[in-house]
């Protein structure tokens, strides 16, 4: 048994459900009589929602399959070798489900050297050798082709990735070293630091092509038999691959520090993995492939046994699974089909959403306002929209066209909602406009549509408690800009039926959100959560400490913006709105600021000037200030603003606002950005000793998105 085979052995032992994928190889004739070719496919006989991983035991087919392909390349029984995957699956990396069982260096160390071992012996055959990307490909998928001399790639792929960083690893099969070395260090920063901490962008066929990843490229139909015939030109030689040469001097250092500059922006140096991954393709600008190998596997390894990956699969778990099965959704055989929605409001929120509707439902959407200016600039502003996706090549003409015929403006909303099974208000923040715009819609549309609010903060039972059917209300929170954040808060009144909730649920799915449902209370979890975080730092600026001191507190957890930059984002009137409400209803935890106030007296819609390039306190804003001589450190607001977080937290789930800690983290990661680091609120608090130190408890058990014990 090879050094290879035994190491992958011992590492399969520690990962019992393995999905195991083989590596079937078959022979056959290359065209234009170029030779006999082995071609290996990667298959883990389940369906293409299924994909295929890499596990000890899949490294060790593939090994096996190579063991096979090398002999009779040394015989020269073969000319080539090539590596593919199943229909609509190239491979899309790692088993994560056993990486997070790691509990000792040495096994996560084995883990990175054997997938080296393994994918090294691609590039090492005694015959060229060709990967043959047919569909999906992410992480260890894309490194097994990069270890191959020539690649192909398919125009239909809609997924193609390294998205370890995103999850607290770096691309430790290859891809670090590789990858710099084959398109230049600028272009490798793009898709392994960028795009990754991008919240994971995908790259699509062409794109791989044009980044010079793939040699060639071909449509879906008839991708292989295509990539076989190029395959047989290029061993012939009729065909010469030419490939740009790599800027290994300046341009080189100039990437690696940019990409510094991306990370610092999105992680402020709060999590490693993307400068672990910049200091080995910094590293890799000799050409070293050995030694910059030995660096991925030491870093694997030591990102491995961290806490950053367990965050990260926690969270990556959160919204590819938890998300896709909302606790307490009602069966979806309630739902009633939509086939036309109501907008009520023509503002820039309400404009979004009709867009949404539009694009997701293609059924008809009707807007309505008080005059016939707001309602044509409503509908204005979604054709603008839609016209800008057809110059991006979004959407084709006929769909453009399409779109457009979909979303209509009336000011009558008996006309206009007469024969809506759906219809939303987003309209101005205040109980008695939204219970007068309800009535009226009540009135006019028919007995089974649906009546969503977009409220952030006020109470929907309240909002419905005045109608004659109350029992079809319910709150349909969504988060700005709609088209980015994916997060859809479904707040269910307490007289809101099944069958209402089922069809909001159903409804949001087909707009591609992710639905959380929520109880009817104040703020609900995003607002409630991110105004009393607010809450505290604005009282620490109130009390006497300086403004920059205060903004600065929070950056070790490497939150997306600072609090007034997110203060700035959200609108300092909202903020100040919503402040309102909660310290209405929890008058003990949720003060209002009166320094905010006098912002929002005057009219002003930031804190910050950026004259300077950096963000410096507005001199017309620090003149409105009346503050108080308590000055505190930045560790100490970050310990209040964390103390206070955390007793929200443990109150929301006694009080049952969501049913469990999980859809409070899946609502900040995908409504408030909230780090994939970090693997949401609860675990941070957890991991910090916040929790414990706060209620005398835990949210989640003890090893969930936790430093292995």
């Amino acid at each position: 048994m090879s050094k290879t085979a035994e190491l992958l052995e011992g590492a399969a032992e520690l990962f019992p459900d393995e999905v195991v994928t083989q590596a079937h190889v078959r022979h056959l004739d290359l065209p234009y009589g170029a030779g006999r070719f082995a071609l290996v496919t990667l298959d883990n006989g389940l369906d293409h929602t299924k994909p295929t991983t890499f596990g000890p035991q899949s490294l060790a087919n593939l090994d096996a399959a190579l063991d096979q392909v090398e002999a009779e390349a040394a015989a020269g029984d073969v000319v080539g070798v090539g590596l593919t995957g199943k229909p609509f699956i190239f491979a899309v990396g790692a088993d994560l489900k056993g990486v997070e069982l790691l509990k000792r260096h040495e096994d996560a160390l084995a883990i990175g050297q054997g997938g080296h071992a393994v994918f090294a012996r691609l590039s090492a055959l005694a015959v060229p050798t060709f990967a043959y990307y047919n569909g999906a490909a992410m992480g260890g998928g894309v490194e097994a082709g990069l270890h191959c001399a020539y690649r192909t790639v398919s125009a239909a792929i809609p997924a193609f990735s390294l998205p370890e960083v995103f999850l607290g690893l770096v691309p430790g099969w290859g891809g670090c070293a590789l990858l710099p070395n084959l398109i230049g260090a600028d272009r490798a920063v793009d898709v392994i630091i960028e795009n990754s901490l991008n919240q994971n962008k995908q790259l699509k066929g062409r794109q791989v092509y044009e980044l010079g990843i793939a040699d060639a490229i071909f449509e879906g139909a008839d991708f292989l038999e295509e990539s076989l015939k190029w395959t047989a030109q290029v061993l012939k030689g009729d065909v010469e691959v030419v490939r740009p040469e790599i800027d290994r001097a300046e341009g080189w250092d100039a990437a690696v520090e940019r990409g510094r500059g991306i990370a610092d922006g999105k992680v402020h140096g709060a999590a490693p993995a993307a400068y672990r991954a910049l200091d080995i393709i910094a590293a890799a600008k000799n050409g070293d492939l050995r030694a910059g190998f030995d660096a991925e596997d030491h870093a694997l390894a030591d990102l491995i046994m961290g806490g950053e990956l367990r965050s990260g699969i926690y969270a990556f778990n959160l919204v590819q699974k938890r998300a896709k099965r909302p606790a307490g959704a009602p069966d979806k055989k309630l739902a009633r089909p939509v086939t036309k929605v109501g907008v009520v409001g023509a503002g820039l929120m309400a404009s979004q959403l009709a867009l949404l509707f539009a694009r997701r439902l293609e059924v008809p959407v009707v807007l309505t306002d008080i005059d016939r200016e707001r309602v044509d600039k409503g509908v204005g502003y979604v054709h603008e929209e839609i016209d800008k996706l057809l110059l991006k090549g979004r959407v084709g003409q006929d769909k453009a066209n399409r779109l457009k015929a979909l979303v209509t403006g009336s000011l009558d909303k008996a006309e206009a909602f007469s024969d809506a099974d759906f219809v939303i208000e987003a309209v101005f923040e205040e109980m008695g406009v939204k219970q007068q715009v309800f009535a009226e819609v009540e009135a006019v549309v028919p007995e089974h549509a649906v009546l969503a609010t977009n409220t952030s903060s006020l109470s929907v039972s309240e909002m419905a408690s005045k109608l004659r059917h109350p029992e079809r209300v319910v709150g349909f929170h969504f988060f700005n800009p709609v088209a980015v954040l994916p997060l859809l808060e479904i707040v269910r009144g307490e007289r809101t039926d099944d069958a209402t909730l089922a069809t909001a649920f159903t409804v949001a799915k087909s707009l591609k959100k992710t639905a959380v449902l929520v109880k009817d209370a104040p703020a609900f979890v995003v607002n409630r959560v991110l105004t009393r975080f607010l809450g505290e730092v604005l009282g620490s600026i109130d009390e006497g400490t300086p403004v920059d001191v205060a903004d600065r507190a929070l950056a070790p957890l490497g939150l997306p913006m600072s609090p007034i930059v997110l203060l700035e984002l959200v609108g300092p009137a909202v903020a100040h709105h919503v402040a309102g409400t909660l310290n209405a209803a929890f008058p003990d935890r949720f003060g209002v600021s009166e320094n905010l106030g006098r912002v929002v007296e005057a009219g002003k819609r930031n804190l910050y000037v950026y004259d300077s390039g950096k963000p410096e306190l507005d001199p017309e804003v620090a003149a409105l200030f009346r503050t108080g001589d308590t000055v505190l450190t930045e560790e100490q607001v970050r310990d209040r603003a964390l103390n206070a977080i955390a007793e929200e937290l443990r109150i929301m789930l006694d009080e049952g606002v969501v049913a469990e800690a999980q859809d409070i983290d899946l609502c900040l990661i995908t409504g408030a950005g909230w780090p994939f680091h970090l693997g949401g609120v609860t675990p941070y608090l957890d991991r910090e000793g916040v929790s414990e130190r706060v209620s005398g408890k835990r949210f989640l058990e003890p090893g969930v998105a936790s430093v292995p014990a």
